[in-house]
């Protein structure tokens, strides 16, 4: 009986090593998708590999960014009927890769002059701290979506133009508020 477990048990590490061999080779076929993954403030090896063992490399499974969103889990939430505002969770999703993703999130609301920091501090003032690490982690999605699908490295947005796009719209809240007290703001 021994001699039979014996037998069986090396059987087994010997399947545990082909799959290994096969694992490595594919991780080198696959390394240049690892490192454009990793040009994603926040993304490490770990989440690199997280993100393509549960996504895979191939994105003409998803038609849009949106169904990706949507079957990973982190896609924003809305819920209204007549009027009346209902549950906005997430879905349930991958919990692997939904979990990688805010692992990453939070790593690149940590990093210094980085989009994600600014768009985390700009949404967490507006919703709780939670929500908007759902959101950055949406963010890092589908950036990667794009990275895997066009095969190019992530690019920073124009922070420039996001600043501007701001101003103006504080300036628009400002001249309707204006505008509601009464005051004439062309004077």
């Amino acid at each position: 009986m021994l001699k039979m477990s014996q037998a069986i048990i090396l059987n087994i590490d010997g399947f545990i090593s082909d799959i290994d061999i096969q694992i490595d080779k594919y991780l080198e076929q696959c390394s240049y998708t690892y490192d454009l993954l990793q040009t994603i403030p926040g993304v490490n090896k770990q989440t690199a590999l997280a993100i393509v063992a549960e996504m895979g490399t191939d994105m003409d499974v998803f038609p849009t960014q949106h169904h990706l969103a949507s079957w990973c889990g982190v896609c924003p939430g809305s819920n209204e009927s007549a009027g009346k505002k209902k549950s906005e969770r997430t879905t349930q999703g991958n919990k692997s890769l939904k979990t990688a993703l805010t692992e990453a999130a939070w790593v690149a609301t940590h990093i210094k002059g980085t989009y994600f920091k600014a768009k985390f501090e700009s949404l967490a003032v507006r919703r709780c701290r939670r929500k908007a690490l759902i959101a950055i982690s949406h963010k890092i999605l589908i950036s990667a979506y794009f990275i895997l699908k066009n095969r190019e490295p992530y690019q920073q947005p124009n922070q420039e133009k996001w600043l501007e796009r701001k101003k103006q719209a504080q300036i628009k809240t400002y001249l309707k508020r204006l505008h509601e007290l009464g005051a004439n703001p062309s004077q």
